[in-house]
């Protein structure tokens, strides 16, 4: 994918939510189906959208053709919240008469759905499929657990750095162009404008500190082969610790104030022009066009260490898997690469926003939304995952790392002690989750 960073001014709104994973040892439970119907009714699960409109207009056009074309097969759309996902999901996998056909899933639940037995590998199909030899590789990580494809990717969102024009150009600076440039910056912002962050942060942001940590060399973890193991008490990892955390502090956005700050916490802090710059995703665009900075900010990769280098993002998203329990798994996997294949995912960006997950479709969603470009190359300077094991969701549920870098920032604990307390927490959970 090669594509240059356009700066140009905001379009359409972006919005999209999501997360992502690679791969680990399945255990799964067997809830395969017997049988192969090629008529009746399916079952989709999506989910429900805050503006839903415009993704089910895109989806009523898929599942249209797929039914022109599938003789005797139906598709019934049931969208649900996106915040009781976990409970809905995991009640069809222990109950598979009740189940859907396909579920809409974040990436960061691929590998514990198919620790549940949940998912079919589809791995076969996908290798045969003409259009998925397009899918960005980053992408295709998000689908795959051991070595194994267990659905398409639906659309991917990764973070760059949102900054203001008209500060930068008042006070004479360039936008950043390395990780220590960047807290310098920060800093000399604040400096010369106390009412401002100069970087907004959070302590409990944790998609926005992986790049600091990613940029190092420094890993979340390890494959021991069956399992993980923690690293983020290694020597590269606690570099990047320490960059991030060093942006905590009466020279830049105070403990006191940014230690309890999420994601959204800092992207509101930006939109609302109490702050001079911010990590936020294509999908904080509506957000921040809604704001106080409308027509006075721009977007560029955030940097890396070296001077021109992009930091790895957090590659974030949806996908679409078949359930291991579906009564109907040929018509599933032809109406999951009509929900999943290109003509939708340009449906879908020009309707929602959300940028897709094949390299040829990107680019043309780039040349179409020049603002699209930053995070285009930013997916294909070399998008970073959490670990994919099913450990990850106690991990992220636990505030593991939150609570590190909030020790860090409060004082109470130095990068090696927090870091090292952080790892036991992380192995705990790896251990149990096998």
């Amino acid at each position: 994918m090669k594509l240059s960073a356009r700066i140009a001014a905001p379009a359409a709104a972006l919005v999209l939510a999501g997360l992502t994973a690679t791969a680990c040892a399945p255990q799964t439970s067997d809830t395969s189906s017997e049988g192969d119907k090629k008529t009746g009714t399916l079952r989709v699960w999506l989910f429900q959208e805050v503006g839903n409109k415009p993704k089910q207009k895109v989806v009523d056009a898929a599942v249209a053709a797929f039914e022109k074309s599938h003789e005797g097969a139906e598709v019934e759309v049931e969208y649900i919240p996106v915040d009781t996902r976990a409970q809905r999901i995991k009640a069809a996998f222990n109950d598979p008469k009740s189940a859907p056909d396909l579920i809409e899933y974040g990436n960061t639940d691929t590998a514990g759905y198919v620790k549940d037995g949940g998912l079919a590998d589809i791995s076969k199909e996908f290798a045969a499929w003409d259009e998925a030899k397009d899918t960005d590789p980053t992408a295709k990580q998000s689908v795959t657990v051991d070595g194994s494809v267990y659905g398409a990717p639906l659309f991917v969102g990764v973070r760059a750095l949102y900054y203001r024009t008209d500060v930068l150009d008042e006070l004479g600076i360039e936008p950043p162009k390395s990780q220590a440039e960047l807290i310098s910056t920060a800093k000399k912002i604040h400096k010369e404008k106390p009412d401002l962050y100069g970087l907004a942060v959070g302590g409990a942001y944790t998609y926005g500190a992986m790049p600091f940590i990613w940029a190092q060399g420094g890993e979340l973890a390890e494959e021991t082969g069956v399992t993980y193991r923690s690293a983020i008490n290694s020597a590269k990892a606690r570099k990047g610790i320490e960059a991030y955390t060093s942006l905590f502090g009466d020279d830049n956005c105070p403990a006191a104030k940014c230690a309890a700050m999420g994601g959204n916490a800092t992207v509101t802090a930006f939109a609302s022009g109490k702050a001079a710059m911010a990590i936020g995703g294509d999908f904080s665009h509506a957000a921040v066009e809604a704001g106080a900075v409308k027509g006075k900010y721009a977007v560029v990769p955030l940097p890396g260490v070296k001077e021109g280098s992009i930091a790895p993002a957090f590659a974030g998203g949806n996908n679409i898997g078949v359930l291991k329990s579906s009564s109907h798994r040929t018509l599933a996997v032809d109406l999951m690469k009509s929900l999943t294949g290109k003509k939708t995912q340009a449906e879908m960006f020009d309707a929602m926003g959300f940028l897709p997950t094949y390299t040829d479709v990107l680019e043309s969603a780039a040349e179409k939304e020049p603002f699209v470009g930053p995070f285009v190359n930013t997916l294909g300077a070399g998008a970073k995952f959490v670990p994919a094991s099913p450990a990850w969701g106690q991990i992220d549920a636990s505030l593991v790392l939150p609570t590190m870098f909030q020790e860090i920032v409060s004082g109470r604990k130095d990068v090696a002690a927090a870091s090292d307390d952080a790892a036991k927490k992380m192995d705990t959970a790896f251990a149990e989750a096998g």
